[in-house]
């Protein structure tokens, strides 16, 4: 069961319709956006009233609409006249002559992006009773609108199917079917997924490296053969721990603890230059290629103003500094909550290493710490996707306190506040386990202890790096496997659900409409998101590999699917996304230049204190058998393990009962036996990692600067292309000029 009704344009009412061109259209064409209103609303007379002014606004401003029922929706269908098309495209006009950079003034069709763009912003502004549509959708008189999915066949077959992963993506149809914005999101996405590739291999290399001195090692020799060797209790227990025990952690630690760690360091911060330098050459040719090279977005939406209110006030750009410091103040009160959260999985892990050191459970008594260390990591990422929601609410209230000028520059707000708040989210645990963990606890008879009562946790016994890389593994495995699943379900089974229980119409247009209102909602973040999603990942691609090498060939596997994963979304699973024009990705470019920086920093960090390579480096050349060029047939090595652990003496008081041949125990430090302060080795050391650290970050920084310098941003092609362009109005214009005066 379904009626229609139609209504026509008023042609005089169009704003600045002296500028018009065509005539107006008969609404037999499909309708541009499609709006959804209850069967229930339609008994309410105050509503229904809401409903005619809004759809009388429409109709004075050029559009005109039908209407199509079924047993539980009410449908209109609107479209507006090729008039305002015409408008908008003469608004774009430069003084020169018609710019390049937009579609040509002609009889040709108008592009169906720039139909959705126009009219989802007309339905966006205020109406002459002071309502937007959203006030009307919070009033119940309205329940949602959408534009309509038309022509998607051809991205179904080439693009939106898992047959077509490692095929190269239709970058032009996406851009002609959902805008530049998300065709530079993929196109971005596709060209982070290539680059992934030499990352990954020498990623991967790296860790393979490793295996080829799995059992050659002479530390892990030293550590497998050290059986009389026992390490002090750590934690709530009360164990004592043969060092032998840890010989096969010890091997798999060196598996990505090596000399190659920091080579493979330098090398991803020069693959995170590269990355990015050739990405803007490849974005200068993509907009070129586009028209929209020189673009004005800021020229755009005044644009789309005026065309929706002749009588438009352009509104200037305003700052404020008290807003500004209480923006700040409130963020960095959220970043402290971020840093408070770290502070509380300390403690679980705290507790929960005294609650398994009880256990009668005798594996988890054996493996306390490895036991932590992963339902740690869960219990973080519990927390992270609790504290996505919380950070997403409050960018936004600051984005709302900020009263920014324009969307575009909202967003723009918007991107630094998220991320910068889920940046600390994500990496708070890790910069934790990375450089305090195991730092503060004291000393075996002198521990630091919480609330007085259990020990502070320390590293596992084969080293800091073993809890960076576990927690590392965890979290980004989970994000990219139990996140992508989710990100595909979630949307899937509820298109299922919602179209079980829809009843046909035997209208075909109706039917459509219908199809369309039982795909998942789109909303302004779904582009945002799937950004959002992208640079956490990058961050763990490139902040911590260090300690985490497989992290790109990782990264890589999720991409091919990921793209996939939201091709599908976007084409068969949710309404169609309103268009929008963009020249570049925005500020995420400066949040991966940040991200670029950060990595640099942290690896050089993580490379420094968590490593064992600056301890390995220094005992090779200073205290071990081969210092100062003297020449020793064995490792150089060799020692190595009875060097870098101190010794605790067993007091009578701490003995334990079947243990009490045990005079002494060793412990991960550098610390003398006799009073237990620092000893001359911990100050060298220190010394030793802090001018490394300073010259790591520097080389690497230079070579980021090389790199950037070497590869130019823009391609010569198309500053060429785009000199010539110049030229040619120039030389237009003067021809015409030369004309007029010889006249």
């Amino acid at each position: 069961m379904a009626q229609g009704e139609e209504m026509g344009t008023d042609g005089d009412s169009l704003p600045l319709m002296e500028m018009g061109a065509s005539e107006p259209e008969p609404l037999d064409q499909s309708v541009d956006y499609v709006l959804v209103a209850d069967h229930r609303t339609q008994r309410n007379p105050r509503k229904v009233q809401q409903q005619k002014r809004f759809l009388e606004d429409l109709r004075r401003k050029g559009f005109c609409y039908k209407v199509k029922e079924d047993e539980e929706k009410v449908f209109f269908g609107i479209r507006a006249d090729n008039r305002i098309f015409s408008l908008y495209r003469t608004l774009l006009l430069e003084p020169e002559g018609p710019d390049p950079r937009v579609e040509p003034i002609g009889p040709t069709t108008i592009p169906a992006t720039t139909r959705i763009r126009v009219v989802n912003f007309i339905l966006n502004c205020r109406t002459a009773s002071g309502d937007t549509f959203q006030d009307l959708v919070k009033d119940g008189v309205f329940e949602t609108r959408f534009p309509l999915h038309k022509g998607q066949e051809k991205l179904k077959k080439k693009w939106a199917q898992w047959r077509n992963m490692v095929h190269e993506q239709p970058i032009d149809d996406i851009r002609n079917y959902f805008g530049e914005k998300v065709a530079l999101y993929f196109a971005w996405l596709g060209w982070y997924t290539y680059m992934l590739v030499p990352a990954a291999l020498v990623g991967l290399i790296v860790f393979l490296s490793g295996f080829s001195l799995f059992n050659a090692s002479q530390i892990s020799k030293e550590i497998c053969e050290a059986k009389n060797i026992y390490m002090c209790p750590r934690g709530s227990s009360r164990r004592y721990q043969r060092l032998s025990d840890t010989c096969t952690f010890a091997k798999l630690t060196h598996l990505f603890d090596n000399e190659g760690t920091v080579i493979f360091a330098i090398f991803m911060a020069l693959w995170a230059t590269v990355f990015l330098e050739f990405w803007k050459r490849q974005r200068a040719r993509v907009v070129l290629h586009w028209d929209l090279y020189g673009w004005d977005e800021d020229q755009e939406e005044v644009a789309l103003e005026l065309i929706n209110c002749p009588d438009y006030k352009l509104q200037p750009h305003q700052h404020s500094y008290l807003r500004s410091i209480i923006i700040l103040v409130l963020s960095l009160f959220m970043i402290c909550i971020m840093i408070g959260m770290a502070h509380i999985l300390v403690v679980y892990r705290v507790l929960a290493a005294a609650l398994f050191s009880n256990s009668a459970l005798p594996f988890l008594e054996e493996q306390v710490t490895t036991a932590v260390v992963v339902t740690g990591a869960l219990v973080h990422y519990v927390t992270i996707l609790f504290m996505t929601k919380i950070n997403k609410c409050v960018a936004m209230k600051l984005c709302d306190f900020e009263k920014s000028r324009t969307f575009s520059e909202r967003e723009s707000k918007f991107t630094v506040k998220f991320f910068t708040l889920q940046f600390f989210a994500h990496f708070s645990s890790l910069v934790y386990i990375a450089f305090i963990l195991g730092r503060i606890n004291g000393h075996p008879g002198n521990s630091v202890r919480l609330a007085g009562l259990w020990k502070l946790e320390e590293c596992h016994l084969s080293g800091c790096m073993m809890d960076l890389f576990v927690q590392m593994a965890i979290i980004m495995g989970l994000k990219q496997t139990l996140s992508n699943c989710m990100e595909y379900l979630g949307p899937w089974l509820a298109h299922k659900c919602r179209s079980m229980w829809n009843s046909k119409s035997l209208d075909p247009e109706l039917r459509d409409w219908q199809r369309n209102y039982l795909l998942n909602p789109v909303n302004t973040f779904s582009l945002f998101d799937e950004f959002m999603e992208m640079m956490i990942q990058y961050g763990f691609t490139t902040i911590f590999v260090a300690a985490f090498p497989l992290a790109p060939l990782l990264a890589l596997f999720s991409n091919l699917v990921e793209i996939r994963l939201d091709a599908i979304k976007m084409v068969r699973l949710r309404r169609r996304l309103v268009p929008r024009k963009a020249k570049d990705i925005g500020t995420w470019l400066q949040v991966l230049e940040t991200i670029g920086v950060l990595a640099v920093i942290a690896n050089g960090m993580v490379i420094a204190f968590t490593s064992e390579f600056i301890p390995r480096v220094v005992y090779k050349y200073r205290y071990g058998p081969c210092r100062q060029g003297a020449h020793y047939k064995e490792d150089c090595l060799t020692g190595y393990i009875d060097h870098s652990l101190s010794v605790f003496h067993i007091n009578d008081s701490v003995r334990i009962e079947g243990l009490e041949n045990i005079t002494q125990c060793r412990y991960r430090d550098y610390r003398n036996s006799q009073d237990y302060n620092f000893s001359e080795q911990f100050w060298v050391l220190l010394a030793i990692r802090l001018a490394f650290l300073i010259l790591f970050e520097h080389v690497a920084l230079c070579i980021k600067l090389v790199a950037a310098w070497f590869v130019p941003d823009v391609p010569q092609s198309v500053k060429n292309r785009v000199l010539e362009q110049k030229y040619r109005m120039l030389w237009e214009k003067m021809r015409v000029s030369i004309k007029s005066t010889d006249v």
